[in-house]
């Protein structure tokens, strides 16, 4: 259940310029997100979220209090520090005998739990035991999403688009080949495992114009497993992804392209009288003076023909 929202009259000029940053806009930044632990985290969990939130920063927060709940069963308050922190995304670690090294994902809309994924960290090898260089917080990270079944299951389609909301930043126009440093690798199997990596990207001379590419792997390195998800509605996620008319391009009728790109344009005018067009008199277009006495012959013929 989503949280009520009170409305508030602004009694201070912070207090409206607060609310207003509050209100949705056309065009959003990135996502912020909310990690939490919750019913006995084990060391591996606290440390996994501890690295997924350096991946994140600086658009996150690490919540260090334990907190004994279950987001599967009651996600009040969830969805209560979402709306305090104005977070979209969240991250919840726990483990169990049942559930052991338990991670959870998810995402709101309008304050209410939109998505929530849960996943199983198998295998884990944090980034402090990559003994290599790191990249800089807040780098605009590639991702490369390996195997078909991303495509093919229904909660895998949900988990990537979760993964690219968890790691977009600000959008682009164009991408400069020396500003891309960093790739994140998720790999998906039949099985239901997901790989997850880390690696920063090296350019190396190629004798070429294109330079080599390397990848050095510089974790965290993450095995998961799927386990529970509760998916939004078709009609809450289509409501979710509903994008605002401001940002909807204006279409422009009579206008298309070829194969080629080159732009046509379609022009619609009215039926022109063409014998009472006025051209453009030229030398080369004046009758002879033979081709004049005979249109004054046809005519006399046609004035005869009348008269009789």
């Amino acid at each position: 259940m989503a949280v009520i929202q009170r409305i508030k009259k602004p009694t201070t000029r912070k207090g409206k310029k607060v609310l207003l940053a509050k209100e949705p806009k056309p065009v959003e930044g990135p996502k912020q997100c909310i990690f939490l632990q919750g019913r006995n985290p084990s060391d591996r969990t606290r440390k996994l979220l501890k690295d997924v939130y350096d991946l994140k920063k600086p658009d996150a927060a690490f919540l260090s209090r334990k907190n004994d709940f279950v987001p599967f069963e009651d996600a009040s308050l969830i969805e209560k520090m979402c709306y305090k922190k104005e977070a979209a995304l969240f991250g919840v670690g726990s483990h169990s005998k049942k559930r052991p090294h338990n991670i959870i994902l998810g995402r709101t809309f309008n304050y209410g739990i939109l998505d929530m994924i849960e996943l199983g960290a198998d295998k884990f090898k944090a980034m402090k035991e990559f003994h290599n260089m790191k990249v800089l917080a807040g780098l605009k990270p590639c991702l490369i999403f390996n195997g078909p079944a991303w495509d093919l299951n229904q909660d895998l389609k949900r988990l990537k688009s979760l993964f690219i909301d968890f790691f977009h930043r600000e959008k682009v126009e164009s991408i400069r080949l020396q500003g891309l440093e960093h790739a994140l690798s998720f790999t998906a199997t039949e099985n239901g495992s997901i790989y997850f990596r880390s690696y920063r990207i090296l350019l190396k001379k190629s004798g070429q114009r294109t330079p080599r590419v390397e990848l050095e792997e510089i974790g965290p390195s993450i095995d998961f497993k799927l386990r529970r998800t509760k998916l939004a509605s078709d009609d809450l996620y289509k409501e979710s992804c509903k994008i605002p008319r401001e940002v909807k391009p204006l279409t422009k009728k009579n206008i298309s392209k070829d194969a080629f790109g080159t732009k046509l344009g379609r022009i619609h005018i009215g039926k022109q009288d063409i014998p009472r067009l006025k051209t453009r008199k030229m030398k080369g277009l004046k009758k002879t003076p033979e081709e004049k006495k005979q249109l004054l012959r046809k005519k006399k013929l046609a004035r005869k023909q009348t008269t009789a």
